[in-house]
């Protein structure tokens, strides 16, 4: 079946394939593989749009496809109109034992099916458009006066933030202030609360303190932040909030003491999110086996390994895709061939060579092509698809369209150099230089 999608829409998840990326969106394209989890997707979306939460952990070696799935789950839940945002933990810009960092870079993050980051400025202005919108439709209340819809609005903003503002009351406080400034015209102002309000530092102490805001975020005042979210996010009409915090490994490879902490603060988030502090939270970490089993992991904290415990199958066809680790079991040969397939007819789709395209790029070309990038690979296909994507669209798919004479079985040396190996992939091929020839 051939892929069903704009043209803008195509190119922009060829070009990011042509530079060896993850597209930022359109991944229900090029989705191999990910049908056995839909429906249990579709469930936990479901519990997260009447007000529950929920925690998944993604299991995956380097190569599985962890960073796709992510993305692709962020495109199913903004389809179900809930926001979305990707987080890379790293060790020093955002550390997991300072979730003010974090918090932060969620905001720097926060997209919806309409705005992209970030969104927070649409959704506050949105929420306070909201409020009056339920201050007028409560009556008792003269529309002309400005100042009595000002007070009945700032009553249901702390209705509404009540419970927040028990642990986090600055978050209230900012909001005010906010939209304090932008009624008197101090645009600058308000930008400068709305950062404070994302978690930015080193915000001006004069804009802090005609909002009446001390000091920067800390580490606990993130959680009461993000609580202040989701209520706003569901006020002004949005479903929930899909947070994913990628490649949590790093945690690996930092001080004892940092991992110490940034393990328990995980744990801390995990059981706020089944205590239910979190309505309308969908929280999804990703992690190779390693950080899982390994002992400078989970294990180090016996009360995360037990939360996050998952028995899986032999045979992963057996998977429980509701249990709380999933299994990515990455990618065969078969399968980086049937990616291949979708990328070849995505790319041919309304191209002038389209014929061209499909008779010269077969599928038993596409075959051989995943056959010689994984064989050079050491055997590893897990690495593989990456450099097979990128190879394909850059080394062959173009060139057939530019060129009516180019034949990639005749034309086309397959060459791996090293800096397009991540550090990972050149570790695992422990190649200077490999010269890779189709048959």
């Amino acid at each position: 079946m051939r892929p069903q999608a704009s043209a803008a829409r195509r190119r922009l998840v060829i070009d990011a394939l042509r530079r060896g990326a993850v597209p930022e969106s359109g991944l229900d394209l090029l989705a191999v593989g990910l049908d056995r989890f839909a429906s249990a997707v579709d469930e936990e979306i479901g519990t997260v749009r009447t007000g529950g939460a929920v925690f998944k952990a993604i299991r995956g070696e380097y190569g599985s496809g962890k960073t796709f799935f992510a993305r692709w789950l962020a495109e199913q839940a903004k389809r179900a109109n809930l926001a979305a945002a990707e987080v890379q933990v790293s060790e020093n810009e955002t550390p997991l034992h300072r979730l003010e960092t974090v918090y932060r870079r969620l905001i720097e993050r926060l997209t919806t099916a309409t705005f992209s980051p970030s969104a927070l400025r649409q959704i506050i202005d949105a929420w306070f458009y909201a409020l009056e919108e339920d201050a007028l439709a409560a009556g008792g209340v003269d529309p002309a006066d400005q100042r009595a819809v000002e007070r009945v609005v700032d009553d249901l903003l702390a209705q509404r933030l009540a419970r927040v503002s028990r642990t986090a009351p600055s978050f209230a406080i900012a909001l005010r202030g906010y939209r304090a400034a932008l009624s008197s015209g101090d645009m600058a102002g308000a930008e400068a609360v709305l950062a404070w309000l994302g978690g930015q530092p080193h915000v001006s102490s004069a804009a802090r303190r005609h909002a009446g805001l001390r000091g920067d975020l800390d580490h606990f005042g993130a959680l009461g932040f993000l609580q202040g979210l989701l209520v706003v996010l569901r006020d002004c009409g949005y479903a929930g909030l899909l947070v994913v915090l990628d490649e949590v490994e790093t945690l690996q490879r930092v001080r004892s003491d940092a991992r110490d902490k940034a393990l328990n603060a995980l744990r801390q988030l995990v059981d706020e999110v089944h205590a239910g502090r979190f309505p309308g939270l969908y929280l999804v970490i990703t992690g190779t086996p390693a950080f899982y089993d390994g002992p400078q992991g989970m294990q180090r904290l016996a009360p995360l390994a037990q939360r996050l415990a998952t028995d899986f199958p032999a045979d992963a066809r057996f998977d429980n895709p509701r249990a709380v680790q999933l299994r990515l079991p990455g990618f065969t040969v078969d399968s980086l061939t049937q990616l291949g397939r979708r990328v070849r007819d995505l790319y041919s789709t309304g191209s002038p060579a389209e014929e061209r395209l499909l008779a010269l790029a077969d599928d038993n070309y596409l075959s051989d092509l995943a056959r010689a990038v994984t064989g050079q690979l050491g055997g590893r296909v897990g690495i593989a698809p990456r450099l097979f994507l990128k190879k394909l669209v850059a080394g062959v798919l173009d060139p057939i369209e530019l060129y009516p004479d180019f034949d990639p079985r005749r034309n086309y040396a397959l060459t791996l150099a090293p800096a397009e190996l991540t550090d990972v992939e050149r570790n695992a091929t422990r190649a200077d230089d490999v010269e890779l020839q189709l048959p």
